[in-house]
């Protein structure tokens, strides 16, 4: 199983950047307007559609406020793994900054290297949307 595993500095306080990075409903259109172009929630599931024509349906896996850790599947749509494990937590680093840690085990392993560039190029827009977010 291939493990991934991004990590990039927010400036802005991890309680407001994990207030969208946490939202499981809305968050993806939320720290990534324009890559995302919109996000379908039903209960514990979601579908995300990208500019690029992508979509995929993501299954909540767990949500811990405390931790600020958000855990999700791709269980199907244009990208369907054999298995897919996603966490996103957000590590506060001062007042006003933050670390963003996403790191991904999938299958098969030769969707590494893709799912790999996709969430580099994500958080360089992530980041743009929430350094000094208020």
């Amino acid at each position: 199983m291939a493990y991934i595993s991004k990590e990039i500095v927010i400036e802005s306080s991890a309680d407001d950047v994990w207030e969208v990075i946490g939202d499981f409903a809305t968050g993806p259109s939320r720290m990534a307007p324009g890559l995302v172009l919109d996000t379908k929630a039903e209960t514990d599931e979601r579908t995300v559609s990208f500019a690029d024509g992508t979509v995929v349906t993501e299954k909540r896996v767990s949500v811990d406020q405390d931790a600020r850790r958000i855990a999700y599947s791709v269980v199907g749509g244009t990208v369907a793994p054999e298995h897919d494990n996603a966490v996103m937590r957000i590590v506060a680093d001062g007042e006003r900054r933050c670390r963003m840690v996403w790191t991904r085990d999938v299958l098969p392993d030769e969707l590494a290297e893709s799912m790999g560039k996709v969430m580099a190029h994500s958080l360089t827009v992530i980041k743009k949307t929430l350094d000094d977010a208020r």
